[in-house]
């Protein structure tokens, strides 16, 4: 669920692009395995803006040249946005062009960053105080029209934290509207804390002087999720085991899914669906567990 090469699991994936957005099948055990692949989706989705937000706010320049240097390559690296830092607004705006991104998917429209609320003179992501609420503009990703209603990060790591013991983390709420090319709109609700599990390698996490190298971060996602099916179904979305993506390790086609944790998903009063990614090895599958019988699926 991709890169940030870091820039989502998703963690929080990843970190959106549909959720139980199935209607009716006549195969049910279909049905419960689409919703579910449509879950882990909105996971990845989710958490890539949370990526994208974080990378384009790490930066201290305001061009796309200064982005692409050294260690802050990312999904955006390849040409397929600009990013625009206004210090004097407090905001920061990645503007896609159409194309295709680092990860291999297609992204238009743009995205806002303003950080006119962060505390203690913050104005990085990697910045402890660092607050940021997060707007869309025509966002598409992949044909699918992602509608950010709110959504707000704040890096909650302690002022004068130790690197080597205390990992970087940020608190993320989000209310996002998905409508699928294929048709269907979902909308989903999340409450997530996002952390930089090797905060301590000093080749990842440099100091307040330079930004992350995304690229070979690791990161862990916890919390939960809610919303409305495209069908009008109620769901919930509990990470039971976080959420990890490894963008120094796990690199499958451009693209970095979610290898290890769970989430419990329902929908409607329908079974509890358990979605297991699986125990860290590099692969882009998860199983879908429900009452007792299980299936694997693909991410996309």
């Amino acid at each position: 669920m991709n890169a940030q090469r870091f820039f989502t699991a998703t963690i929080g994936v990843a970190m959106i692009a549909a959720l139980a957005f199935t209607a009716c099948r006549k195969d049910e055990t279909e049905e419960e395995t689409s919703s579910s692949e449509d879950h882990a989706m909105l996971e990845r989705t989710d958490h890539d803006i949370t990526s994208m937000s974080g990378q384009a706010a790490d930066i201290t320049g305001s061009s796309l040249s200064n982005y692409r240097t050294g260690a802050d390559e990312s999904i955006l690296s390849n040409g397929c946005a600009t990013i625009t830092r206004d210090s004097a607004n407090h905001t920061v705006t990645i503007t896609f062009n159409g194309g295709t991104c680092q990860d291999g998917r297609t992204r238009s429209g743009s995205l806002l960053i303003d950080y006119s609320a962060s505390t203690n003179g913050a104005m990085h992501y990697r910045d402890p105080g660092f607050v940021c609420s997060v707007t869309s503009n025509n966002y598409v990703v992949d044909g699918n029209a992602v509608n950010i209603i709110t959504k707000v990060i704040t890096n909650t790591t302690p002022f004068g934290f130790d690197a080597l013991t205390t990992n970087l983390t940020w608190h993320i709420v989000a209310h996002v509207s998905v409508t699928k090319s294929a048709g269907g709109t979902i909308d989903w609700n999340c409450d997530r804390t996002k952390e930089l599990l090797n905060t301590s390698d000093a080749n990842v996490y440099h100091g307040s002087a330079q930004p992350i190298s995304w690229n070979l971060a690791r990161i862990g996602l916890t919390g939960s999720s809610h919303g409305t099916c495209a069908d009008g179904e109620s769901f919930t979305g509990n990470i039971t085991s976080q959420l990890i993506r490894d963008f120094g390790g796990c690199n499958i086609g451009g693209k970095y899914p979610i290898i290890q944790g769970a989430i419990d998903f329902t929908k409607g009063t329908r079974p509890v669906r358990h979605i297991d990614f699986g125990n860290g090895a590099c692969d882009d599958l998860a199983t879908v567990t429900v009452n007792n019988h299980t299936r694997t699926i693909t991410l996309h």
